[in-house]
């Protein structure tokens, strides 16, 4: 490594709780498949170029392959990327750079950088060793942890709650949807080895500072698309509940907090607008339409169509809003709880109102 220059390192601990910006050098394609909250996509090469340097690597060799890439990337293309890499770390040079396995790709821009002036440090062992790392510390930190889960009913704000505590983690956050039909958040769900990855990086900063407890909601095996990892699952089976009680009225505030005025606000600043937001409830609603029974999503979808009907802003679309909601969780989301709490008894550890809760974990020893 060059004078000035950080030197190329294999301390993935220190790398993920240092919120280290990382250049990604893989083709788009591997890009897609999984990576981490803090890298930035990149790439030596595209797809196509990978795939013909790729298969030149099978028929003629490793030469023939680097003579290959370097024949496709040259010109205006090189400079264009090169200049891309050194914009990126005279922005972030606290950062680092890597490539599937930490080889030829990474050494070679790397040395790129070098020439052009800027000495950039790599990952040694590339994505797959901080992959490993992830998946290894995500095992250890599973069953070495204390996990407590806090649940209770649709609307009584778990989420809320976990958000004052700073030994919780919250999966729903982690993989951009709320959990239920209305769940779906803006800009979509990671792929599932990003979010492993932002998982892991998570029990990691709780476990740097100290807690040997982690709260988090009592969750399905599915959070929208994506599926919690096994151990987790099985761990959180096995730990004791926490019961947040809310009452009827202030769970109806909290959802129509969250999906009504929050997610109006987002969509009426999007594109699409309010039509957006209508399709959004529309699709949701009709995600549950053959559990909720025809009577009640007749009646229920009635009372949408109300509310979207008027105007978005107005006291009568709030108030139609509200009355919707309400159906909702007398109707399907409550019932849907009791029923599934029946079906898989949980220790219940104590069980309170927000104020309670709070107070009970603030003195919490384990």
């Amino acid at each position: 490594m060059a004078k000035g220059c950080k030197a190329d390192s294999a301390d993935y601990r220190a790398l993920f709780l240092a919120d280290t910006p990382f250049i990604d050098l893989r083709a788009p394609a591997e890009f897609a498949k999984g990576t981490f909250p803090t890298a930035m996509s990149l790439p030596l090469m595209t797809d196509k170029e990978r795939a013909a340097v790729g298969t030149c690597y099978k028929q003629q060799g490793q030469q023939a392959a680097i003579n290959l890439g370097h024949k496709l990337v040259q010109g205006d293309i090189k400079e264009a990327r090169v200049r891309a890499w050194c914009d990126f770390a005279k922005a972030n040079p606290d950062g680092f750079l890597y490539c599937w396995r930490g080889g030829l790709r990474s050494q070679i821009s790397q040395q790129w950088m070098a020439e052009a002036g800027v000495l950039f440090p790599r990952v040694v062992g590339g994505y797959k060793a901080l992959r490993r790392f992830l998946i290894d510390s995500l095992e250890a930190l599973v069953a070495s942890k204390q996990m407590l889960l806090l649940a209770g009913k649709t609307g009584c704000g778990k989420t809320l709650l976990l958000e004052q505590l700073p030994w919780s983690l919250d999966l729903e956050a982690l993989a951009n949807h709320n959990g239920s039909s209305f769940g779906l958040r803006l800009g979509g769900q990671p792929t599932q080895i990003s979010f492993e990855n932002a998982l892991s990086i998570a029990l990691l900063k709780l476990d740097s500072q100290g807690f040997e407890s982690v709260l988090l909601e009592d969750e399905s095996a599915h959070i929208g698309s994506l599926m919690l990892p096994n151990s987790l699952q099985q761990r959180m089976r096995q730990s004791p509940v926490i019961l947040l009680e809310t009452p009827l009225n202030e769970r109806v505030e909290i959802i129509f907090d969250e999906y009504i005025r929050h997610r109006l606000a987002q969509h009426l600043g999007g594109e699409g607008g309010y039509e957006a937001f209508c399709l959004y409830l529309r699709n949701a609603f009709k995600r549950i339409h053959k559990r909720l029974g025809a009577d009640a999503y007749q009646h229920i979808s009635s009372l949408l169509e109300q509310a979207l009907a008027a105007q978005p802003d107005s006291v009568l679309a709030g108030e139609l809003h509200r009355a919707w909601i309400t159906e909702l969780l007398v109707r399907y989301y409550d019932p849907m709880y009791e029923y599934q709490l029946k079906k898989r008894p949980r220790a219940c550890l104590f069980q309170g109102d927000k104020a309670q809760v709070l107070e009970f974990l603030a003195n919490f020893t384990g």
